[in-house]
């Protein structure tokens, strides 16, 4: 389980990092329906390292 946690949190904590928010959030994904949020989270608010205010879609 803590290998399985491992391959979970690093690419989220990237994730986060890169979105701009604080690597630590990336630990939420291991808790059941908080991973789900955090998801949606990521995927539809405006990321503060996106700098250009581009719209994707």
């Amino acid at each position: 389980m803590l290998v399985i946690a491992i391959v979970v949190v690093i690419p989220a904590w990237r994730i986060c990092q890169r979105t701009g928010y604080p690597g630590w959030m990336g630990v939420l994904i291991l808790i059941p329906i908080v991973n789900l949020v955090l998801l949606y989270f990521i995927a539809f608010a405006d990321w503060p390292a996106d700098k250009t205010g581009d719209q994707n879609g």
